[in-house]
């Protein structure tokens, strides 16, 4: 069906509805999971759907489930609309994937595009339709739990990823059995929350909010983003659920965007926990005035949707909108053709073709942040004895946040250490659980360390210590986790310390006890074969933080794409006391934005431009300036690096980041192998939104450093002029 059709069937169903049934297309309502139909917790939706008031529900696993309350709206309610089944499907759905954190170390944004794919084959085929995924919250907050979820700390790496997620997850044809909508979250500034503390208050300037935080929004809505999400937060005083500027005049009518705006869970609601709202009939008239279309959860637009219409609060055109918005979404989704699914074709577990796909991409994702005298790769042929320590060398629980009831158990690291290792002797001992500080078991792991050629430590945080409603204060390893690495790493056995997680650690007490460092993330399903790969050499590390990672949580916000100061800290004049600086603390993070070791070495030249001058029209007009860098593979064996490229603007009207990310690619290349990789710049890249509400982007002319190299603190450069 085309566009032209679904807007003539979207102006019949609004002419043959009556008022309730238009408030209920934009109800919400959840489900118990895995409960079927007839249950205490499922009878307030079923009574719904049956008498056509009710346009959606969330956490319907199972097509059964879906198919059998599908036909409660479809064959019982008098227009037969069907309903839309959501469920984050954050990560995966059978086949969990690594977290989205750690997807972003790739660089390589085709693996979020494997999951998105994988992610809607499984979840379509069991009666899903719409994901509350890719999560945009650009952040600069480890200590909130959703950094987890998202991409980190840069807008243009979570662009190219929120791009490749929404294009994985709805492909060419949302009406196709293997493809589900996406949702662009939280709309907008969610990562800015203070003190990372979850839901908290966001003060943004304009400027800040169109530089930093929209552009991934902007991008998924070009790609075709067919839902969008409002977000928990306030943004400048205003929640965003009931933010005009944001939801009505950004994203529909400066963007266009004709979709869907649901709410997060009860967010219209908590309207009246911000103090917005005095009471739910109120809440109601914020978030539809303001732009929210479809409520979850909470039910205030249908107990007073037909009071505020009478009163005159809420436009009759306004209505309609909304309704025509959900509509669309469930036409797009050839559900008035298709609303149920075939549920003898569900697929009920994780294939060998997804469980391979899972295992490539969590080694992509794994970041080697530290490997002293080549510890790493593991020498199998030599390696007589291992041990294998810590909280999660045998442990299944390394899937991350966002799992769905009913997904299998990762694969754990000891298992697949001694599938990959046969002929080695590897030791078990667990040493201390993931919390608490109980220590009498660390000399049973010491003991085994020092019987052992090496030891790998596989430690970090538990899946719950980070997503939603996980935020935490420090950043250190819980328990006494820091105590085992500290009596394992003193036996002077080569030390190898796998870190799990949803975040940066901070890891300055203990990294220069150990020989190398890991950073697994929660990679998943595959996380023991994965990380196996990587620790025995298999798989070559490739991956870069995309997050910064503090010596200590005191330095917190400490972000590598910061605004200059007018006293800026100087590394060649480190006892200024009259800078930008802490006075018990070396400047600087512990491991930066873009890092990430090899087991082989590169070099990367100096940036080449394809013209060192242009206009700042030119540019206004279409034009662009090539980048070219090249790339050598200087070690012995083949290898992935990311090559970066940064730019800047050292005096601009509004003050601009140190450096800005707008260009990487991710490449493998031979030992001794050379490649030319080459980048565009254009006006996007260059120039920047100023603080006028109105939204104004601007090219000023003056010089434009261009960096390249393999992290964010490169020193290559080239200067292109703008006139």
């Amino acid at each position: 069906m085309s566009g032209h059709d679904h807007e003539s069937r979207i102006k019949e169903l609004l002419g043959r509805m009556t008022v309730d049934e238009k408030l209920g297309q934009l109800q919400q309502l959840a489900w118990a999971w895995d409960t079927g139909p007839g249950g205490a917790d499922t009878e307030a939706a079923e009574a719904a759907a049956r008498k056509g008031l009710l346009g959606s529900v969330l956490n319907v696993v199972g097509a059964e489930a879906g198919n059998a309350l599908q036909r409660i709206a479809v064959e019982e309610s008098r227009l037969g609309i069907p309903l839309v089944f959501g469920l984050d499907v954050i990560h995966g759905y059978h086949t969990t994937f690594p977290i989205p954190l750690a997807q972003a170390a790739a660089f390589d944004p085709a693996v979020t595009e494997t999951d998105g794919e994988v992610s809607a084959r499984e979840a379509r085929s069991n009666g899903t339709h719409w994901t509350f995924s890719p999560m945009m919250d650009v952040t600069h907050e480890p200590r909130w739990g959703r950094i987890a979820e998202s991409t980190g700390e840069d807008p243009y790496l979570t662009t190219c990823y929120a791009v490749a997620k929404v294009r994985g997850y709805q492909g060419a044809d949302l009406t196709a059995p293997d493809r589900i909508a996406a949702c662009a979250k939280h709309f907008v500034a969610y990562g800015g929350a203070e003190g990372g503390r979850d839901y908290n208050t966001v003060d943004v300037s304009e400027q800040r909010l169109r530089n930093l935080y929209l552009p991934p929004f902007r991008a998924a809505i070009d790609a075709g983003a067919a839902t969008v999400m409002a977000a928990f937060n306030t943004i400048n005083g205003v929640p965003a659920h009931a933010n005009p500027h944001t939801l009505t005049g950004i994203l529909k009518e400066s963007w266009g965007f004709d979709g869907v705006v649901v709410s997060d869970w009860t967010g219209v609601q908590e309207l009246i926990a911000h103090g917005n709202a005095a009471g739910e009939a109120e809440a109601a008239r914020r978030a539809l005035t303001a732009g929210v279309d479809m409520e979850m959860v909470s039910t205030t637009f249908v107990d007073h949707g037909r009071a505020l219409l009478a009163s005159g609060a809420l436009s009759a055109e306004r209505l309609d909108d909304a309704v025509a918005r959900v509509l669309r979404l469930k036409l797009r989704l050839g559900l008035f053709e298709r609303p149920y699914v075939e549920e003898s074709a569900a697929l009920t577990a994780p294939t060998a073709d997804s469980r391979a796909a899972a295992r490539e991409v969590a080694g992509r994702c794994m970041v080697l942040l530290k490997n002293d005298d080549g510890v790493l790769p593991l020498d199998a042929p030599a390696l007589r004895s291992l041990a294998v320590v810590g909280p999660f060398a045998d442990s299944g629980d390394l899937l991350g946040t966002w799992v769905l009831p009913g997904a299998p158990a990762a694969v754990p690291v000891l298992h697949s250490l001694r599938e990959a290792l046969p002929d080695t002797d590897i030791t078990h001992a667990p040493g201390v659980s993931a919390e608490g500080f109980d220590a009498t078991g660390i000399p049973e792991a010491v003991a085994a360390a020092e019987a052992a050629d090496a030891v790998i430590v596989v430690v970090g945080e538990p899946p719950a210590f980070s997503g939603e409603a996980a935020v935490r204060s420090e950043l250190g390893l819980p328990g006494a986790q820091e105590q085992l690495i500290t009596a394992v790493a003193a036996t002077g056995k080569p030390c190898v310390v796998v870190l799990v997680g949803g975040r940066p650690l901070t890891i300055g007490g203990w990294a220069n006890s150990v020989s190398a460092i890991l950073m697994a993330w929660h990679p998943g399903i595959e996380a023991g074969p994965a990380i196996a790969d990587v620790l025995t050499g298999t798989v070559t590390p490739g991956g870069k933080l995309p997050v910064t990672f503090p010596r200590a949580v005191g330095q917190v916000p400490l972000y590598y794409n910061h605004e200059r100061t007018g006293r800026p800290y100087n590394p060649a004049t480190p006892d200024v006391k009259y800078v930008s600086k802490y006075l018990d603390l070396d400047h600087g993070p512990e491991f930066a934005f873009g890092h990430g070791l090899s087991y082989t070495t590169f070099t990367l030249g100096d940036p080449l431009l394809s013209r060192e001058r242009i206009g700042a029209r030119e540019l206004r007009a279409g034009a662009t300036v090539e980048v070219a860098v090249l790339v050598r593979n200087t070690g012995d064996r083949e290898g992935d690096e990311v090559a970066q490229l940064y730019v800047q603007d050292p005096a601009a009207s509004i003050t601009q980041p140190v450096r800005r990310l707008r260009g990487f690619r991710r490449i493998r290349l031979a030992a001794g192998e050379e490649r030319e990789v080459r980048f565009t710049l254009a006006a996007d890249d260059i120039g920047y939104w100023t603080n006028d509400p109105a939204g104004v982007f601007t090219v000023e002319p003056g010089e434009i450093h261009i960096h390249t190299g393999n992290s964010s603190q490169t020193r290559a450069r080239r200067t292109l002029l703008i006139t």
